[in-house]
Parts: structure tokens; C-alpha cells; sequence
């Protein structure tokens, strides 16, 4: 199934997420009442098919982390539905029984963003990878240990590795043995938390074509959260883009980076660093700072920085909807049919002709 036939509207999709919520309670006071929240996550609906990876990007603290942990309820959503299709059929994660859940969590996975601190340093590497295998008793000791093996193999580490300790490797070889846990079970959805964050720049490249080979190998879906948005073009097929809690836009990826159709999205993309120090940035800098998530502002949550707010931004919650005349573009804006923003090329190409003026 090649990119273009993939439906808009989640039809054939493997996970389903609508109106997801996810609010922290504020308790103050001797006998801890409840005198607000933290939405952390507001109303977020998007869907992810078998082979196709999902870039959900944003400010630290927008949600993106949240959002991941809700999937496999790491962490127990506020409300919403988290639908993913288990066998035949789709269950709702946010209601589903200890059994069900258990069937779930084995083919939906997470790789954390630190690998060290993910990884228990008293277990040798083939105990950490063998573990899913003899906690849901999959197979033997003899069989369990073949497994190791070959997903070492998988995961572009030698054999001999097998009975190492997770101290004895470097912050890029330990994320590729929590990549390889991943995958001991029958794994369909891996949710990558900043998976690559933490690591060099030449070994992120090395993770990232590792994931991709095992997607085209296995069929893996990916929601891959992260903050860098060269990181996010090199390996998502689409973009959905988080500010405060809520879907901003989403979008398939060149089409993003080429015509932004929401405000943030376009500062986001202009605040990418180029590889020549000589071009100066054509950024937009945006007015004051992030709101306070336990009391957001009325109406589009992000007017008070934009620079194209008008009264309604103020009064009126924007949806997530589908652009007319662009069909898979969904964006949360009311001017989102007459602004004309600017992409990562034309905002590069502008700064260049402002610098040689």
C-alpha cells in the first residue's frame, strides 16, 4: 500500500484517536481540593496506518508526550477514544478490560527518549530483550535466546553482545537495544517518545535509517514524537503539528514544509537552522510567551501570540478540518482560507534576497 492510498479519514487505519483528553487536577489547601487543571492534552484526534509514519511535533510541554503515554494507557486518558484494531476488530484502549489491554500493549510499544534510565542496568542486554518473551511465556529458554539473537542482528548489533551490561554501551547502542525490546513481541505500533533526542547528530541519522529499515521490513507503524523538525521531514510521511494541548494543523509532509496553512506552523518552520552560518533567518518571533496550561485563553488558544489574531480568534474555538481544495490538510484556524504563509523554502529564499539587498 504506497502513501497515496491511504484514506484521509482513517477507514483503513491501525489506531484510531478521537477527542483525546488527558487533565491533571490542581489541588491546593489542607484537604487537597480540586481547584482547576492542567489540560495537557485538549480534544486530540488523529489516525495512524500499518507502514506509515506520524510526526506530532510542538513546544516542550505541548502535550506530544502525553498524548503518546495516553495510547497504551501509560497514562489513563480524561476522555476520548483510543481505537485500535486487534485482530479483526477495534478495540477501544480506554476502556478495555486487563486481558485486553495486556494483547494490546504487546503490539503496541514505546522507546523512550533516555535509553539508559529505560533500561534496567542490573539485567544483561539478552535478559532486557528476552524479557516480553518469558513475562507472556511466548517460548523456551533455548528459542527466547535464538529470538535475542536475531533481533541483535535486527537492530545492527553483534551477537556477542548478548551477556553485556547496559553501561558498557554508548547513549546510540543502547536506544537501538530498546528499539530491540520493541520488537520481541508481535509488534504492529511503536510510539517513539524523543526516541533520538538525546543522541549525536550522526548517530540520530543511524537510527533513523535503522527505523525506517525495520518499518519496510516488519510493516511498523510509527507515532514519532520530537521537537526537531529536520528530524520529523527525514522520516514521517505526515506532520501533525501541537500547540497547548490541541492539533494545530496535519498535514502530509512535503506539503507542510512546502505551504504551512496555520500561523505556528509557519514560525515553527522558521525557526529550523540552516546548514549555512553565513544566510541569516528570516525568523518570526512570536509575541509574549506559552500561556499557562491550567488556565489557556479563550477561543484559539494560540491568538495571543499570533500575528494574524482577529476578534473571533478570541471569542471562538477553531476546529480541526479539512482544507478546501486540499484534500488530507487539516487545519485548526479561522483564517486558515485567506492567509498566505510561507514554507521552509520561500522563508530561506526570502532571507537571502534580504541579505544581498
Amino acid at each position: 500500500m504506497t502513501q497515496k492510498q491511504l484514506s484521509t479519514d482513517g477507514s483503513d487505519a491501525i489506531l484510531r484517536v478521537s477527542g483525546l483528553k488527558k487533565y491533571f487536577p490542581i489541588k491546593r489547601g489542607f484537604f487537597k481540593r480540586v481547584v482547576g487543571h492542567v489540560k495537557a492534552v485538549d480534544d486530540v484526534t488523529f489516525h495512524l496506518h500499518s507502514r506509515e509514519t506520524l510526526g506530532l511535533v510542538g513546544e516542550s510541554g505541548c502535550g506530544k508526550t502525553t498524548t503518546g503515554r495516553c495510547i497504551p494507557r501509560l497514562i489513563e486518558p480524561t476522555a476520548g477514544t483510543v481505537e485500535y484494531l486487534l485482530g479483526e476488530r477495534f478495540v477501544d484502549v480506554a476502556q478495555a478490560e486487563r486481558d485486553t489491554l495486556a494483547a494490546i500493549r504487546r503490539e503496541v510499544q514505546v522507546v523512550f527518549q533516555d535509553p539508559f534510565s529505560s533500561l534496567n542496568p542490573r539485567m544483561t542486554v539478552g535478559d532486557i530483550i528476552g524479557e516480553p518473551l518469558k513475562v507472556n511465556r511466548v517460548c523456551g529458554r533455548t528459542e527466547r535466546i535464538d529470538r535475542v539473537r536475531d533481533l541483535l542482528r535486527r537492530v545492527n548489533l553483534s551477537t556477542d553482545m548478548i551477556n553485556r551490561y547496559p553501561h558498557e554501551f554508548s547513549g546510540g547502542q543502547r536506544q537501538r537495544i530498546s528499539v530491540a525490546r520493541s520488537l520481541a513481541l508481535d509488534t504492529k505500533v511503536i510510539i517513539c517518545d524523543e526516541a533520538v533526542s538525546a543522541l549525536d547528530v550522526s548517530v540520530q541519522a543511524q537510527i533513523i535509517n535503522m527505523l525506517k529499515r525495520l518499518q519496510g521490513e516488519m510493516g511498523l507503524g510509527y507515532l514519532f514524537i520530537a521537537h526537531d523538525l529536520n528530524v520529523v521531514e527525514h522520516i514521517s510521511h505526515r506532520v501533525a503539528v501541537m500547540y497547548l494541548g490541541r492539533i494545530a494543523e496535519m498535514s502530509e509532509t512535503k506539503a507542510l514544509y512546502q505551504q504551512p496553512f496555520h500561523p505556528y506552523t509557519e514560525a515553527l518552520l522558521s525557526a529550523i537552522p540552516t546548514g549555512d552560518p553565513d544566510v541569516q533567518k528570516q525568523r518570526i518571533f512570536l509575541r509574549g510567551g506559552v500561556p499557562d496550561v491550567s488556565n489557556p485563553p479563550p477561543g484559539c488558544n494560540f491568538h495571543t501570540r499570533c500575528h494574524y489574531a482577529q476578534d473571533i480568534c478570541s471569542r471562538e474555538v477553531p476546529k480541526l478540518v479539512e482544507k478546501k481544495g486540499s484534500p488530507g490538510r487539516f487545519v485548526a484556524c479561522h483564517r486558515a482560507e485567506e492567509l498566505e504563509l510561507l514554507g521552509y523554502d520561500a522563508l530561506q529564499a526570502l532571507a537571502e534576497r534580504r541579505q544581498n539587498a
